[in-house]
C-alpha cells in the first residue's frame, strides 16, 4: 500500500484569539502566519536517497553565515530564518526558487501542528511531574522535596527514567487533529481551533491530518 503524502508548509504562531464557528458557539483559536516558503532544494531518491523539499520561512537581514549565503544565492532568494525538509507535494513539480503558499491547503477540514513548547526552566518535581507535596504541618522540612530515589544495597542504584528534578519545556511538540476555521491564502493566515505549542512568535510546522 503506498504511503500518503501529507500537505505541509511552515508558519509563525501569531497569537490567540477567539470567535464564532459556524454553528455560532464561541470558540477559542490560534492565528498562524502560514506561508509563503521558498524552495530551497529539490531532493531525490537518486542524488540524496530520499524524496524531499527543502523550504525556508521568514526572511530576514541578519547575518546567515556564508555557506547559507551561497545557498540562498544559488536559487536567487532573501536569507529565511527557518530552514526545514518537507515531503514532496503530491502530483505536483516544484523548482528552486518556487514559492508554496496557503492555496496548497484548500480543502483541508484538520491540521496538525508541531512547535517547541515554552521552557519552564530547571523544575523541580511537585511542578515538573505532579508529584503530591509532603505534610505542612510544624517541623515538616520535606514539602516540597523529592523523596527516597532509590533502594539500599539491592539494587543499590537509582533506575533509569526516575523521575527528578530537571530542564521543564523546550520540547518538540505536535498537537493533531485542529479543526481549520479559516485559511485566506491572499493574507497567509491559518486560523485553527484550539491552542498550539510554543509561545507567540515562534516558528510551526502545519501539516494534513491523516
Amino acid at each position: 500500500m503506498a504511503r500518503r503524502i501529507r500537505k505541509t508548509i511552515l508558519g509563525k504562531k501569531l497569537g490567540m484569539s477567539q470567535m464564532f464557528d459556524e454553528s455560532g458557539t464561541w470558540v477559542p483559536v490560534t492565528l498562524i502566519e502560514a506561508g509563503p516558503c521558498t524552495v530551497l532544494q529539490v531532493k531525490s531518491v537518486d542524488s540524496d536517497g530520499y524524496d524531499a523539499i527543502q523550504v525556508g520561512f521568514d526572511v530576514t537581514h541578519k547575518d546567515t553565515g556564508k555557506p547559507m549565503e551561497g545557498h540562498f544565492a544559488k536559487v536567487g532568494a532573501p536569507a529565511q530564518r527557518y530552514v526545514r525538509e518537507i515531503p514532496p507535494i503530491d502530483g505536483q513539480e516544484v523548482e528552486p526558487g518556487q514559492a508554496i503558499d496557503l492555496s496548497l491547503f484548500e480543502g483541508v477540514k484538520q491540521v496538525d501542528v508541531q512547535g517547541t513548547s515554552k521552557g519552564k526552566g530547571f523544575s523541580g518535581t511537585v511542578k515538573r511531574w505532579n508529584h503530591s507535596i509532603g505534610p505542612k504541618s510544624h517541623g515538616s522540612k520535606s514539602k516540597r522535596s523529592i523523596g527516597s530515589t532509590g533502594m539500599m544495597q539491592d539494587p543499590g542504584r537509582v533506575i533509569k527514567g526516575k523521575k527528578m528534578p530537571g530542564q521543564m519545556g523546550s520540547d518538540k511538540v505536535k498537537v493533531r487533529n485542529l479543526k481549520v476555521i479559516q485559511a485566506d491564502a491572499e493574507k497567509n493566515l491559518l486560523i485553527v481551533r484550539g491552542a498550539v505549542p510554543g509561545a507567540t512568535g515562534c516558528y510551526l510546522t502545519v501539516e494534513e491530518s491523516l
